[in-house]
C-alpha cells in the first residue's frame, strides 16, 4: 500500500460535479493498493495512520494524533500512486492491485478506520474524481510498502 497523507483544514471530493465526501480538520488520504497487499497490510497502515502524531500541541510540536484533535478522514483511492515511470514516458501500472481486489482492500481499510471511532468520508473507487483541499502547513507524509514487513 501507498498512502499520501495531507493534514488539512478542509477537503472534499466530487464525482460528476456532485460532492460525495467532505471533511473539516483532519487528513486527506490518497490510498493506492498494490498487487501484493492483503488485509494484514491494510491493518498495519490503518493502525499507523491513526497513530500518526502530526498535529501541533500548545507548544507548536507535532505531538497530537487525529483522535487527539477530533479530526476526520477523507480517503480517496488512487491507483496512480503505483505509476512506474522508470522506462519511457508512459507510466506503467503493473504493480497496482487489480480493480476487484483493490476495491475490496480499500473498503476494508476504510472499515478498519471507522472501527476505531474515526469519522471517514470517501471518494468513489474507480470514478473520475475532483479532489479539493486546503493543506494545513503544508504538511504531507508518505507511507509506502517500505514500512510494512508483513
Amino acid at each position: 500500500m501507498k498512502l499520501v497523507i495531507q493534514r488539512v483544514t478542509g477537503a472534499s471530493v466530487k464525482v460528476a460535479g456532485e460532492e460525495i465526501g467532505a471533511i473539516g480538520k483532519g487528513y486527506l488520504v490518497l490510498l493506492g493498493v498494490g498487487r501484493e497487499d492483503t488485509e494484514q497490510t491494510a491493518d498495519f497502515y490503518a493502525s499507523k495512520l491513526l497513530k500518526l502524531r502530526i498535529f501541533e500541541d500548545g507548544d507548536g510540536k507535532t505531538n497530537l494524533s487525529l483522535s487527539d484533535v477530533g479530526g476526520k478522514l477523507l480517503v480517496v483511492s488512487q491507483f496512480t500512486l503505483y505509476a512506474d515511470c522508470a522506462h519511457g514516458n508512459r507510466p506503467s501500472f503493473t504493480d497496482a492491485g487489480g480493480a476487484q481486489e483493490a476495491n475490496r482492500l480499500y473498503e476494508y481499510f476504510v472499515a478498519k478506520c471507522r472501527e476505531q471511532g474515526v469519522q471517514v468520508e470517501t471518494g468513489q473507487f474507480g470514478a473520475d474524481m475532483e479532489v479539493a483541499l486546503v493543506n494545513d502547513g503544508p504538511f504531507t507524509v508518505i507511507l509506502d510498502e517500505k514500512l510494512y514487513k508483513g
